[in-house]
């Protein structure tokens, strides 16, 4: 069945702001917990979840950390690394969409300098996606039936892509017929070592139909590695050297790129298969195919290094992460670099679907609670999707290889914790934000 929401509404703002910290952050201050109005002997209840987990064999290992009233009052290794080998907390991890954050971030800045508007259509800058067509099953409860196409109502926009509302899905989601077109055509979701450059990929993408009409309804997909290409085309610098020189440089995430470095493998964590019978197996290098889920661990030390993927091709630390989140924090700046204006940041922390759910999509108890709302970039939790500890006006994302963020602006707060499956593992998710809010006693 195709994963989207229908409707028909204007988006509503709602501001939300983001809180980070890192041990390697120069601003920051490791502090007690107390001294942020959380409890230190609650608070080990973090590293109780996340040790049961790998006692049971079902975690390798993972970084977790808690920021609060600007200070780093949790940041905590776990488990191994790789095989026989601890953790650490300079670790490098696969991030896979929390690289969604990162575009979106890149297109706005493009936006502040006149560059682009959000509301232009994508064909502006890639013209294979003027005259979008949208795909009509034949019948809707039989994909195998065959389906037609039918013009789209209007043209796909900036906007259309940073809210996940153009119609484009991801191949992994195992949609058919789009799966099949995808493969097809050579389509690939960027979770594995890939030929050529996304350029050349989201210009085949541009003239697949669309499966649903622009602005109509929410369908997480491949609209972000769109965006990473529309960077390029309005910046004229390719994806990568963007980010480094526009982003990481300013900001001093000196860990985090598409492509490592061959001093840096030794920091890679490894990947983690799970078996039937529970227990994990290091992923090799060769790629992976689980029906349409294709992914590789070899994606950070690939030798093929032109695909930029910017819905999820980046590693990163939990040190260079969190100091991303702490610009936006700060309104946009970070230790003197301004990245991106406050009216930004607000704008891109609101509710942008209206009265849509992502739960009208996603079972928050199948995938963890990642908002019920959705912003430039983020999930936005918002008074109807508040069904666990926390706060309306949370904001977060995940990755497909088990990282996660949450960034709470009630209480000044944010989580990350970063391990890495072949599979999410929301329950652990769960559990960890649980443990770190039932730990705040002020």
């Amino acid at each position: 069945m195709f994963k989207r929401i229908t409707a028909g509404i204007l988006p509503s703002s709602a501001a939300v702001f983001l809180i980070a910290a890192s041990t390697f952050a120069a601003d920051l201050e490791r502090a007690a917990p107390e001294q942020a109005g959380l409890s230190s002997h609650r608070l080990a209840r973090v590293g109780e979840a996340i040790e049961s987990y790998i006692g049971a064999g079902r975690l390798a290992g993972a970084v977790v950390g808690v920021a609060s009233e600007n200070k780093i009052v949790y940041l905590e290794t776990f488990g191994e690394l790789n095989p026989g080998e601890p953790m650490r907390e300079d670790a490098i991890f696969r991030i896979a969409s929390m690289t969604k954050p990162v575009t979106s971030a890149a297109i706005m800045m493009l936006y502040e300098e006149g560059a682009l508007l959000l509301t232009d259509p994508v064909s502006k800058f890639i013209p294979e996606f003027a005259e979008p067509q949208v795909l009509v099953l034949n019948d809707p409860a039989d994909p195998s039936a065959g389906h037609t196409t039918e013009p789209a109502r209007r043209e796909i926009t900036i906007l259309d892509l940073l809210t996940h509302m153009a119609g484009i899905t991801y191949r992994f989601w195992g949609m058919e017929p789009i799966t099949t077109i995808y493969a097809e055509a050579g389509i690939y979701d960027g979770l594995a070592p890939t030929p050529g450059t996304i350029g050349e990929m989201v210009k085949k993408l541009g003239k697949l139909p669309l499966i649903h009409h622009p602005g109509e309804a929410y369908a997480y997909g491949l609209n972000t590695d769109v965006l990473g290409h529309v960077v390029e085309v309005a910046s004229g610098m390719p994806l990568d050297q963007f980010f480094q020189e526009r982003i990481f440089a300013p900001l001093g995430m000196t860990d985090t790129q598409f492509f490592i470095s061959d001093a840096q493998r030794p920091r890679v964590s490894s990947l983690y298969i799970p078996g039937e019978d529970g227990s994990l197996t290091p992923a090799s290098d060769e790629t992976i195919t689980w029906g349409p889920f294709v992914f590789g661990a070899a994606l950070p030390y690939s030798d093929q290094r032109t695909f930029f993927a910017g819905g999820g091709g980046l590693s990163s630390t939990a040190g260079d992460y969190l100091r991303f989140m702490q610009m936006f924090l700060n309104g946009g700046a970070l230790d003197g670099a301004r990245i991106l204006s406050p009216k930004s940041v607000e704008l891109m922390s609101s509710n942008h679907i209206g009265e849509l759910s992502l739960w009208d999509v996603y079972s928050p108890l199948a995938v963890g609670n990642l908002g019920d709302k959705f912003g430039l970039g983020f999930g936005v939790k918002s008074e109807a999707g508040q069904n666990e500890l926390g706060s309306v006006g949370e904001y977060m994302w995940a990755g497909i290889f088990n990282t996660r963020f949450w960034i709470d602006p009630v209480e000044n707060m944010s989580i990350v914790m970063l391990s890495q499956l072949g599979a999410r593992t929301p329950e652990i998710e769960t559990k960890v934000h649980a443990a770190v809010y039932q730990a705040v006693t002020d």
